[in-house]
This record gives structure tokens, sequence and C-alpha cells, in this order.
């Protein structure tokens, strides 16, 4: 369906999941750069919340994420007193200001907690913010939820959950260590819906070992008869000098890039020709889900949870490497376990490294931005704007986008691009050498 320019899809890039990226931050920055923005915070403004819960019940091979094993009762208590404790700081640092619109929990999987604990960090938070009716979402890994967890998301008022399902393959979830029957995941879809999740999304992923298009196929078969709201369908990156645990993983199964790309094509005609809206060029959404119609109506945004409908410009990140996004800042949290914890034990906010985003950071930011969430962005004024352009014909020439003017436009051909475009207008790309995954 697209056409395959493998040298158009050679550099690895970011998912630009903020600008500047987290490989670009520094150690430059400290918790007064938080309790300053924290300051800033308006009075009546729109906040979302992040908490991240650094453990899973059972790790698997594939996972990039910062995560460790649930089995040591004390330490996962003791992160959660820390937890408990660092949302105290924060909200003490805003003073009262700010509504807390979307709380999202993810991982690691946040049902490796107790029901109990996650009961008690939501009351933690009621008691410790403003909160003006929360959007709420949870990560879930399937394998550890049961009807406790689905009574815990029902008296917390979540009515959004993305379910971690990778594959429905049998073999292929014991070539990445994630074993989970497709019964299993049938049964967890029916105790969220009675619980009263509405927004039900499903990360799926290709490119994995063993995996073909009509695998792939099933797979699809297998999720759409459990009609999710929402799929989001990426690319395995395998990268096992930075995820040690991946060499666990046979790379000589791993399809080629011609195969991966076409996988993702598959995907894409698939689920569009089951009704699925695209949001980007690897997740979709049904017509009616909100994402959707912030898509159709240009209001679609990304932050650290990929596309979103969020309009909030302060996302407070809480937990280990937990980021927090301002317009000037960007801050994140210890990645070590006993340091952030020692530091938030005491008294001080966790921030170890991060940036301070200068007018031109912003300016970038916004025109990536628009690119990945709208498929086009205006670049008139752009100092550099030859360079741009001269950097970017090829894909002109490829015909995968056009220039209207300064606006630069993707064509429909154009969307497994899109990260790769996007990386022509990052000034930090050409000065790190920091891997990234496959542009596809």
């Amino acid at each position: 369906m697209w056409p395959y320019f493998s040298d158009l899809l050679s550099v690895p890039v970011p998912r630009y999941t903020s600008f500047p990226t987290a490989a670009d931050f520094g150690e430059a920055v400290g918790p007064d750069n938080l309790l300053r923005a924290l300051g800033d915070v308006g009075a009546d403004e729109g906040i979302s919340l992040y908490l991240h819960i650094p453990y899973c019940a059972q790790l698997c091979w594939y996972c990039g994420c910062n995560t460790g094993a649930a089995n040591r009762h004390q330490r996962v208590n003791a992160y959660i007193d820390r937890l408990g404790d660092e949302i105290a700081l924060i909200a003490a640092g805003l003073a009262g200001r700010g509504r807390v619109r979307r709380i999202a929990w993810g991982g690691g999987s946040p049902n490796a907690l107790a029901p109990a604990a996650f009961d008690a960090l939501m009351d933690r938070l009621a008691g410790a913010f403003r909160l003006d009716d929360p959007v709420i979402s949870v990560e879930i890994d399937p394998r550890g939820f049961d009807a406790e967890w689905a009574s815990a998301l029902q008296r917390n008022h979540v009515t959004r959950v993305s379910l971690g399902v990778q594959t429905l393959d049998d073999d292929i979830q014991r070539g990445i260590g994630r074993v989970q029957p497709a019964a299993l995941i049938a049964r967890v879809v029916d105790q969220l819906r009675g619980a009263g999740v509405d927004s039900l999304n499903f990360d799926l992923m290709y490119g994995l070992p063993g995996q073909s298009i009509a695998r792939l196929g099933a797979t699809f078969d297998a999720a759409l008869a459990l009609q999710p709201d929402r799929l989001a369908v990426f690319g395995y990156a395998h990268v096992p000098h930075m995820v040690p645990r991946q060499k666990l993983i046979d790379a000589s199964a791993l399809p080629d890039g011609f195969a991966r790309f076409a996988q993702a094509a598959f995907a894409y005609q698939r689920l569009t020709g089951d009704g699925y809206q695209p949001i980007g060029f690897d997740h979709f959404a049904r017509p009616g889900d909100s994402i959707a119609v912030a898509a159709r109506n240009g209001t679609l945004r990304r932050n650290f949870q990929g596309f979103t409908e969020d309009p909030a410009d302060v996302l407070l990140g809480l937990g280990t490497s937990a980021i927090s996004s301002f317009p000037a800042w960007l801050l994140q949290n210890e990645k070590h376990n006993g340091r952030y914890q020692l530091s938030v034990g005491n008294g001080r906010p966790a921030i170890a490294r991060g940036l301070w985003r200068s007018p031109a950071d912003r300016g970038s930011g916004r025109a990536i931005e628009q690119l990945l969430c709208q498929g086009r962005t205006d670049l008139a004024g752009w100092p550099d704007i030859g360079v741009i352009r001269a950097q970017l014909q090829r894909f002109i020439a490829a015909g995968l986008a056009e220039w209207q003017g300064d606006r630069l436009v993707v064509a429909a051909d154009g969307l497994p691009y899109v990260r790769s475009m996007a990386a022509v207008l990052d000034p930090y790309r050409a000065a790190t050498t920091r891997r990234f995954s496959s542009a596809i």
C-alpha cells in the first residue's frame, strides 16, 4: 500500500513524545527548577498527573520499560510510601493552584500493586490536589488482573484502560516471554467492561520473532472480536545493548526491514478497513472515540503517553523516571529507585535530569507535534528554512510530502516516514550518537 524506500528509513529516530527528547536531557537541573515551575502554574490551570509504578508480576523479554519484579513486598511497600510522600511534596509546591483533569497510571504494571494500595494512593491524590472530575486511565497487564482489581477500578471511577495484549499468537508469545492465552484476554475484557471502562485500548506489536502478515492477521481477527475502542500497533524495537533481557529473544527470527514495513502497512490497511480511524500511522480508534474526534478537528496532541486529546500544557510525573512537562521545562525524576526514595524521603523532589526549553526549542516542538498529529506544519519564518528544504528534498522527490508555500504537507504515502521527516526539524539529532528505535 505504501511505497518502500529503505534509505529514508535507515536512520533510527525518536518517537517524539517530547521535544527535546529525553536523550537530550542534561544534569544541570534539580529540585529547585521543579519548585519554580510549580509556582508558575495558574490558579485554575488544567493539569495532568502521571504515576509510574516500576514493578511487574512477571518481566517480559521484549520490554524496555523502567520496571522490576514485584516479588519483594517490603520493597514495593516502601515505594508506595515514598510515592505518597512525593504526592504531598508536589501538592505543597502547587499550594492549591491548578485543577487536575487527567490522571494516568503506567509502568511497569500498576496492577502489580494490591488493589488496596491503588485505593490508598487514589485517596492521597484526592486529598492533595484539586481534582476536577478527572479522566482516569490505567495500564493493565492481563496476567495479574482479577475481580478485586476490577472492583478497584470501578470504585475509583477509572473509565480508560490500556491492555497489554501484544500478540494473540501462542508461539510468538513464548518467543517474547509473555504467555497469556486468548481466553484470559477475553475474560479480562469482560471484567473491564463490567467495571465501567468505556475506552479500552489494546497494545499490539509487529516485527516480533517468527511473525508474518498471516500470523499478524490472525491476531487482528482475535483482537477485533473483542471490540477494543482503540489500538496502538507498535513496531518491536530490538536493542539488546540497551535492554539486556532482549538477549533472550531469537534475533535470527526477527523480520527484516521490508517485512516490518509490510506488516505496518497491513495493520493500517486492515484496521482502517474495519472502520477504525487512523491516528498517525500506528494508532487507531473508533470514529466516535474522543481521540478520533480530536484528530478530525485538529486538536490532537502528543505527550509522554503518545497521541492524546489531553490539552494540558502541564503534566506532572510522579515516581521513578517519571517526567514532568511544563511550557519552559522538562524535568525527570531519578531512574534509580533507591536514589529516588532517598531524595523524596528527605523531603526533596527527586529531579535528576532535564532541560530548559528555549524559545527556539518550543518552536521546533510545536512544528514537530503538528507534523505528527496533523500531517502538516507551517515553517514560515524559520531562520534555516533553506537548509530544511534541502534536507527534506529527498522526501519531496519521492512523493511523500510537498511544499505549499512554507507549509510542509505530508502525503498519504508519507505517513510511515513522518518521524524521519520530523528528525530533519530536530537540531539536536546532529549532535548525539544516541541510538533510537527503528523509524517503522
